[in-house]
């Protein structure tokens, strides 16, 4: 993977980016992304974040080798800490847990201020980024599961003006399995359901000797979730 062919997940971000943004990439690695959307004059304006120094001086060497920067900014900080109020109009996050990610909006939500679309590729508990969104008035505006490298991924488009694609009645389900993912139901989205619920059944399994009222509640959970799963996927 490089500036020239990024990987299927990070192309599948780099669609949702509109022409003449500018973009902050959080945790941008080798600033790939970044790179890729400045070198297809996709983009007017970058910042590259990354926390630790090996990735951010990987960033710096990649975006200085391409002599983009007078496009691509690469700056240490812990989450949004390296974007000011009003500096872009989207934010990327790609390639963490969906816990992380929502923690990294929720510790940097001032500095969101402007941001008209945030794009977001969590690798695991994608559910924790819809209830982010939903809690922040962010609207789900576009879902994707895509399979790359034996690995299954989501990636989740938000706005700051639609119309909310959760129904009444099932908003507990499509912020589990995504209200667009769940129309959709592709052969990927159905393997990686099939997983989730083989594996949860092996857990409840090994929790069925023990009778503590945390373990009960905790069976109870992946009771209704395995009952989801399966009706999804019936």
């Amino acid at each position: 993977m490089n500036e020239q062919n990024l990987s299927r997940r990070l192309t599948a971000v780099a669609n949702h980016v509109e022409n003449g943004m500018k973009v902050a990439d959080i945790g941008s690695d080798h600033a790939y992304l970044p790179c890729y959307l400045a070198v297809q004059n996709k983009i007017s304006f970058a910042v590259a974040g990354e926390v630790t120094d090996g990735p951010l001086q990987s960033a710096q060497e990649q975006v200085k080798s391409l002599q983009m920067e007078h496009v691509i900014n690469v700056r240490k900080g812990d989450g949004l800490e390296v974007i000011a109020p009003g500096e872009v109009d989207a934010v990327t996050i790609c390639g963490m847990g969906g816990i992380l990610i929502a923690s990294i909006l929720e510790k940097g939500k001032d500095k969101l201020e402007g941001v008209s679309k945030l794009i977001l590729q969590p690798n695991v508990a994608a559910k924790w980024v819809r209830e982010w969104l939903e809690k922040e008035d962010w609207v789900l505006t576009a879902e994707e599961i895509l399979k790359e490298d034996g690995k299954i991924y989501e990636v989740l488009v938000a706005e700051k003006a639609g119309t909310s694609p959760y129904s009444v009645q099932g908003k507990e389900k499509e912020l589990l399995f995504g209200p667009y993912l769940l129309k959709e139901k592709s052969d990927v989205f159905q393997e990686k359901w099939s997983g989730e619920k083989k594996q949860w059944n092996n857990i409840l399994s090994q929790m069925n000797n023990s009778e503590s009222p945390e373990t009960e509640q905790r069976k109870k959970d992946l009771q209704y979730k395995i009952s989801l799963a399966e009706e999804i996927l019936s």
